[in-house]
């Protein structure tokens, strides 16, 4: 097969030839990608709004989320997203998901964190980047496009509902997401699980989704517990 790109004078290394006594251009006319199984690579958008800094001190946010118009989890609300482009770069895709489905668009986006349990998708396996954004509500126009059946601003509660500590110290977080002109009000709970030490170990896995799609109720909440922790360092 033909090299995936025009331009590999960069991996070259020290120009040996490798066990089998072939150039890297031999390599990589042999090379077949088919051999080996490989993911599906998908990005996520958390955006966060708010309508001045005090809402944000106080934690009174919105999310940007969109309605599933097919399958899987057809009718729920989810993150703006989509797979990635074989020729496309992460924070790309990212970008042009969240315009093709909601609209948004030139927003500056932080990547926060990647989710790749192997059974978060029926179809195949599929391993999702999640970035995080907070815009002013009134500078985004939102419009539903792409595969999304809806797209909406929505309401965001986050309470702590049992915590334990130890070594490792588990929490589970309430999540309510609401908005009454689409008849949108659900809850979550997700637990976070986390590791202190030089190491750390941070996880947050979905005990109960309700209308929030597949785990996108923990990517959301650990995005708020990232501004939340930011706030904090602030004060």
């Amino acid at each position: 097969m033909a090299a995936f790109l025009k331009e590999i004078e960069k991996f070259y290394g020290t120009k040996e030839k490798n066990r089998q006594g072939e150039d890297l251009e031999t390599f990589l006319e042999h090379y077949d990608p088919r051999k080996y199984e490989t993911p599906s690579c998908t990005t996520d958008a958390v955006i966060f709004s708010i309508k001045d800094e005090q809402a944000l001190k106080e934690g009174r946010l919105k999310i940007l989320l969109v309605k599933r118009g097919n399958h899987p989890s057809i009718g729920c609300w989810a993150l703006p997203g989509g797979f990635v482009n074989l020729r496309e770069n992460l924070e790309d895709t990212a970008r042009r998901e969240l315009e093709e489905e909601t609209g948004v668009k030139d927003l500056p986006l932080e990547q926060f964190a990647v989710y790749g349990d192997y059974d978060r998708d029926p179809r195949t396996r599929v391993i999702t980047t999640a970035y995080l954004s907070l815009v002013n509500e009134q500078d985004i126009t939102v419009r539903a496009g792409g595969d999304a059946a809806d797209a909406a601003w929505c309401s965001l509660c986050l309470k702590e509902k049992e915590v334990h500590t130890g070594e490792v110290s588990r929490k589970v977080w309430q999540l309510h997401v609401s908005n009454e002109e689409k008849g949108l009000d659900t809850r979550a709970e997700v637990e976070e699980t986390c590791r202190e030490g030089l190491i750390r170990e941070r996880k947050f896995q979905v005990l109960t989704g309700g209308e929030i799609a597949v785990d996108h109720a923990a990517i959301i909440v650990q995005a708020m517990c990232i501004l939340a922790d930011r706030l904090l360092e602030k004060r």
